[in-house]
């Protein structure tokens, strides 16, 4: 039998003192991995605080909290309600601690205890009093767009980061108009709007995009990052003529309409602006790469093609982040990379599958509806996983399986008893295998299953403690399958998203407004959201999902049904597994990310969570 990871290089996180001095008196630094020689880079991450929240049940409330990567192996904690210590001996095992009887409004801080020495209270606890906090949201007026196509907001995806240097994460919502489109179909929309707020609903700056960027799922990714280094994030999106900042000042020319009679904007210029993320301040725009050219060179003479926009956010050098920016998936593919240094632009590289260096192997046509970004090769620096091919650090192409585009994939640890990462993906293709999962590193295929079918959704986690890894699961097929593809039985009820709720570390059922846990004769319902809905149509996504404040676990966001608010779920349910906050291991933090991306898709850590799951690794990383 394979013992998990033996053959996994690990990255891990030296004594927290040693680490800060070295890291600060080098700015990069290299350190040797605990099982090899060879050498793993810092990452920078965001300095977060403690993350603290209290989540009140019927008899008590769920504190929990942020270990952090900066924190020593061996901490633990204490917990204080309105300064009197509440626990008897210190949390070791967990960063969670029930405690029993207490009302909803009840003032919690945790301190840290460090080599025997307790430390400063943290920040105080974000209260759920009823399960849930809500963030109140403020919606654009609607209005009326050509055609006599009246249209109202609602609150779309959100993306998160430090957007003012406080250590605490914040909001990046984007508004989407009512008739906003599918690229597909013609008509007029609405203008799409981005907003910066913080937890407690401040708004710090709302950026309208204006009349020459369509609205619609894949129109307008925006990257939430701190790119250079400075501790707070910047926002960057495509934008265009008539494009106004949180600052009020337009970019381009104010009185540019370049939208033709079926609503598309096929001409004028195209944009990428990188934000200052606590103003909204646009700091520099350059051309978006690639233009668009000719329109019809993209498969169409419409729009459709040419207007397919992917992003995400990748550690190029293994070390600091770089920008994606993509556009084409159905025929040509180029992605632009992009470092933010110093308040400007630099392109790193271009990948562009008619260049001579990519024309004829077999790139081009590969996209999906998303991307995932990792390191799949293992040498330290992240690739960019395009459908069913792969961009290497450098910009080269690495593999592609030629088994076409897809609506999703799934990239991680799904079979720790092999080295490495896989990827699993389903196929729109009829004539293409329905779903198929690959060595992350070389495309090599594993298994497959029948082809026959446009296959639109598919799964892979750890949601049946039963079978060893990851289970695999899709629309087209009947059954769930083990991670070497055997048939385990009864499907999930839902195709869709995935959440850290209960104790255990299997994973849940994220769908619509509700958290099921599987079993093999039915699924079992944790959560139903109150006044809550999922966006974008059936694909019945939150407006973000993942670690977001607390332990490990996963939060869940809906939008309130009358979008005047956002409605943050955390869970009540203790646990006893202890894991580094998922926002310091960057592969499931750039996912963060890019999930906002066209066809939202959840977060994979770069190590197996699940049953029987290995000690999970600390990461190797440096806060600015």
């Amino acid at each position: 039998m394979k013992h998990p990871h033996r053959h996994r290089r690990r990255r891990l996180l030296l004594p927290v003192a040693a680490a800060t001095a070295a890291l600060v008196g080098a700015g990069l630094t290299t350190f040797a991995t605990d099982d090899t020689a060879a050498a793993a880079t810092a990452r920078q991450v965001e300095k977060l605080d403690r993350g603290v929240v209290s989540v009140h049940t019927g008899s008590g409330n769920l504190v929990s909290w942020r270990w952090l990567a900066t924190d020593p192996n061996d901490v633990s904690f204490n917990v204080y309600r309105a300064g009197t210590k509440v626990n008897s001996t210190p949390v070791t095992g967990s960063t969670n601690y029930f405690h029993s009887g207490a009302p909803s409004h009840a003032d919690y801080t945790v301190r840290a205890i460090v080599n025997g020495v307790e430390q400063g209270d943290s920040v105080h606890a974000v209260q759920f009093r009823t399960g849930y906090k809500d963030v109140p949201l403020s919606p654009p007026a609607g209005g009326t767009a050509p055609g006599n196509s009246a249209y109202t907001y609602e609150a779309n995806d959100a993306s998160l980061g430090d957007l003012d240097g406080d250590g605490a994460l914040d909001i990046v919502l984007k508004w989407q108009p009512t008739n906003a489109k599918d690229n597909s179909q013609s008509g007029y929309t609405g203008n799409t709007i981005v907003d910066g707020i913080k937890l407690d609903g401040t708004r710090l700056w709302r950026i309208d995009l204006g009349r020459n960027i369509r609205s619609g799922a894949h129109y307008t990714q925006f990257q939430v990052y701190d790119y250079d280094g400075d501790g707070k994030a910047e926002v960057a999106m495509k934008t265009a003529d008539g494009t106004r900042d949180g600052t009020g000042a337009v970019i381009g020319s104010s009185s540019a309409d370049h939208r033709n009679s079926s609503g598309y904007v096929l001409s004028g210029p195209e944009f990428l602006t990188m934000f200052n993320g606590q103003t909204g301040k646009a700091m520099q725009s350059v051309d978006y790469v690639p233009g668009r050219g000719t329109v019809s060179s993209w498969g169409d003479n419409y729009g459709n093609r040419v207007d397919r926009f992917l992003a995400g956010t990748a550690y190029l050098d293994g070390s600091r982040p770089s920008l994606i920016m993509a556009r084409g998936y159905y025929t040509r593919t180029v992605i632009a990379a992009w470092d933010w240094r110093g308040g400007q632009f630099t392109r790193r590289w271009t990948f562009d599958t008619n260049s001579s260096t990519n024309s004829g192997k077999g790139y081009d046509g590969q996209g999906n509806h998303s991307l995932s970004v990792a390191d799949v090769d293992n040498d330290g620096k992240d690739e960019i996983v395009y459908g069913a091919m792969t961009v290497d650090d450098n910009g080269n192409g690495l593999w592609t399986t030629k088994l076409g585009h897809g609506d999703a994939g799934h990239v991680g640890d799904l079979n720790p008893s092999r080295a490495g990462l896989e990827y699993f993906k389903v196929s729109e293709d009829s004539s293409k295998p329905g779903s198929w999962m690959a060595d992350a590193r070389t495309g090599q295929i594993l298994w497959q299953t029948a082809s026959g079918s446009d296959n639109g959704r598919g799964v892979a986690a750890d949601v049946y403690a039963g079978s060893a890894g990851a289970e695999a699961w899709s629309a087209a097929d009947t059954t769930l399958r083990s991670a070497t593809g055997a048939s385990l039985g009864r499907e999930p009820s839902s195709i869709n998203f995935l959440s850290w709720w209960d104790g255990d570390p299997v994973r849940e059922l994220l769908d619509g407004t509700r958290i099921d846990k599987y079993g093999t004769s039915g699924d079992t319902r944790l959560l139903t959201g109150s006044g809550v809905s999922s966006n974008n149509g059936t694909k019945s996504t939150p407006a973000l999902s993942g670690d977001i404040l607390g332990d490990w676990r996963e939060e869940v966001v809906w939008r309130t049904s009358d979008n005047t608010a956002l409605r943050i779920y955390s869970t009540p349910h203790e646990t006893s597994t202890k894991i580094t906050t998922l926002l310091h291991d960057t592969q499931y933090r750039t996912a963060l990310s890019w999930q906002n991306t066209a066809y939202n898709q959840p977060p994979h850590p770069s190590f197996f969570i699940g049953n029987n799951m290995p000690t999970a690794p600390r990461p190797t990383v440096y806060t600015p």
